[in-house]
């Protein structure tokens, strides 16, 4: 089997299995990966944060965003443009746009100088830590840009989904540190 259809292959598998972990105890998984998480940013000295914003098969970062929040942390999100994205700052209210991902208002007025910590939901990762999203290849595009402008990049998932063969591509992002429950 050629690399990309194993990757097609492990990309549908891990779907399956983060649609089951979405039903079963997802509340009780989200609060154990959002405690790590939220330890790891206070460890790190985080201010910058670069969070996305949930679908039903990810973690629920909605609790994260607003404690962070409240402790005026600097917290950014993908703005969909064409195949990739940029971030824009969160905030509210937020729109449900294509995929059915929300988003806030579009907003070019802030410049990112660096991210101390992007957090990114994975479908899977094979032994050498790099990501199999979604097949979309956005989060492959922005970080191919904008790497050298953050310092950690932190896998989330409810579930680890692992290959132990290399089913990536040098190009997909790379993991710093994964968190699953």
């Amino acid at each position: 089997m050629v690399k990309d259809e194993r990757k097609k292959v492990f990309r549908k598998d891990c779907l399956k299995r983060l649609k089951r972990a979405s039903h079963a105890g997802a509340y009780a998984k989200d609060k154990k990966v959002l405690t790590h998480l939220y330890r790891h940013i206070e460890k790190q000295h985080a201010q910058n944060v670069m969070l996305y914003l949930p679908l039903k098969t990810e973690i629920n970062l909605y609790p994260l965003i607003q404690r962070l929040r409240k402790e005026n942390k600097t917290l950014y999100v993908p703005f969909m443009e064409g195949k990739s994205f940029r971030l824009v700052k969160y905030r509210l209210p937020l729109y449900t746009k294509q995929f059915g991902i929300k988003e806030p208002k579009d907003s070019k007025q802030y410049r990112i100088k660096q991210i101390d910590i992007a957090i990114v939901p994975i479908v899977g990762v094979d032994r050498t830590h790099r990501r199999v999203g979604f097949g979309k290849g956005m989060y492959d595009r922005f970080f191919e840009k904008n790497k050298k402008n953050i310092k950690q990049v932190v896998f989330v998932a409810r579930e680890l989904c692992y290959a132990k063969e290399i089913v990536t591509d040098h190009y997909d992002v790379k993991a710093d540190m994964i968190f699953t429950p």
